[in-house]
């Protein structure tokens, strides 16, 4: 429904949005949340079978985003691992293979993955939901942090000196569920009352990954990072953006 305009960049392929319900073959005994969860179920399978995928983690869950052109090859390699439904009016569809079998193509073998430079800065952030009914009451203060509130974006390439502090802001309402990530300072400028966290109100440190844009047609970063995290069982949330890749910790 937006316009277009000469200042917005569009990426040329429709993604298709997927979430996970259980955790596959990732161990009875992991504690681990985020998108170290599906690590070794999703985004590893993933990776070997080359699709490129986005990650968007939430306060409630996380998303994996694909291409709608990789659908049939997601779905060969995930059957034997998940049930997979598709939403159809608001109804769950069961998937199998051979309703995609037209489209299936044998993956070629991805390349050997690029190892990305990462940076962490010092800057701790905070991963907070809100009661929808309460959004109005900081819907002045949102405006302000996305839109005015901010440096002007770094140079691709800057060096790890420069990235002492990062600027970064997230905001998601899907169905209904608010999710934000925010860096510690910026939480202070919020009613205390309204934010919701962990009963740990613990803090988190950011990786960022890539030095220069990352595109979207690399496969495997995403696994790069989630998969020693998942060993480690580390929790983590990661979020890509039009740039870069953004892990939390």
């Amino acid at each position: 429904e937006l316009p277009p305009s000469e200042f917005m960049q569009v990426a040329d392929s429709t993604w298709l949005v997927l979430s996970v319900v259980s955790n596959g073959r990732e161990p009875t005994g992991c504690q681990a949340t985020g998108v170290t969860k599906i690590a070794r179920s999703v985004i590893a399978p993933l990776a070997e079978h080359h699709v490129s995928v986005l990650m968007l983690s939430t306060y409630q869950t996380d998303f994996i985003l694909v291409r709608e052109r990789d659908l049939p090859v997601v779905i060969h390699t995930l059957a034997g691992e998940f049930d997979i439904y598709k939403e159809e009016s608001g109804e769950c569809i069961p998937v199998t293979c051979d309703d995609v079998s037209n489209g299936f193509l044998k993956p070629k073998p991805a390349a050997s993955p690029t190892l990305h430079p990462v940076q962490s800065p010092q800057t701790r952030f905070c991963v907070l939901t809100v009661a929808p009914d309460t959004l109005p009451a900081i819907a002045t203060m949102l405006i302000d942090v996305l839109f005015y509130s901010h440096s002007p974006p770094r140079e691709a390439g800057a060096s790890s000196q420069d990235l002492d502090s990062i600027t970064f802001f997230s905001f998601s309402l899907i169905e209904g569920y608010i999710s934000i990530v925010m860096d510690a300072e910026t939480q202070k400028r919020f009613p205390s009352d309204l934010l919701l966290t962990s009963s740990t109100g613990e803090l988190w440190r950011m990786v960022r990954i890539g030095g220069q844009p990352l595109g979207f047609d690399e496969c495997g970063i995403v696994a790069q990072i989630a998969e020693p995290l998942a060993a480690a069982d580390i929790s983590a949330y990661y979020i890509s953006t039009f740039n870069f890749d953004h892990a939390l910790v």
